[in-house]
C-alpha cells in the first residue's frame, strides 16, 4: 500500500496494528471503533486538501520526449500546461457535469475536481518548440530534444 502525502503519517494497516489490542483474539473494543473512525474521518479531510494526481506515460524518439496523460472528459480549456527549467506542470479541473445536489451516495468511484502533476523531465529539450494535443481524452506534449554534442578527444602533448 502506497504512503500518503506525508510519509510521516502511518499507511492504514500500521494505523490498524496500532489501535488493536494485545490479546491473542484480536476483537476490537468500541474505544478503538470510534479511534479507527476518527482517523478515516482525518484521512478523508487531508484529501480534499490535496489536487487528484495525474498519470502520466513519459517517453522518448530519435528526436523528442513525450508526455501522455489521459484526461478523459477534461476540457482543452480547464487544462493548463507549463514548463520551466525542465520541471512540465500539467493542471485543470474535472467537472461531472452534473450540478445537481446528491443527498445520498451509494457509490462514488470517479474522481471530479482539481488535479494536478509535476514532473522533472529526464532530458534537455527545447522548451520553446513545445507542442501539445488534446484529442480522444488525452493530453499529448512533444519537445524535440536538444541534441548532446559527443565528447571530443583531446590529445595530451
Amino acid at each position: 500500500m502506497a504512503r500518503k502525502q506525508n510519509d510521516d503519517l502511518l499507511i492504514e494497516d500500521e494505523l490498524a496494528a496500532a489501535f488493536l489490542n494485545d490479546d491473542d483474539d484480536l476483537t476490537q473494543t468500541p474505544q478503538d471503533d470510534v479511534a479507527i473512525q476518527n482517523v478515516a474521518a482525518m484521512e478523508d479531510d487531508t484529501e480534499d486538501d490535496f489536487p487528484g494526481q495525474l498519470a502520466v506515460d513519459v517517453y522518448e524518439t530519435e528526436t523528442e520526449l513525450v508526455i501522455k496523460a489521459r484526461t478523459a472528459g477534461v476540457n482543452k480549456d480547464d487544462v493548463d500546461v507549463s514548463i520551466s527549467e525542465g520541471i512540465l506542470t500539467i493542471s485543470g479541473t474535472l467537472s461531472s457535469g452534473d450540478e445537481s445536489e446528491a443527498n445520498n451516495w451509494h457509490i462514488q468511484e470517479c474522481y471530479w475536481g482539481e488535479f494536478s502533476r509535476t514532473l522533472a523531465l529526464p532530458l534537455a529539450v527545447k522548451e520553446d518548440e513545445a507542442k501539445a494535443a488534446l484529442k480522444d481524452g488525452v493530453l499529448s506534449i512533444s519537445f524535440p530534444k536538444v541534441v548532446q554534442e559527443q565528447a571530443k578527444k583531446i590529445q595530451i602533448m
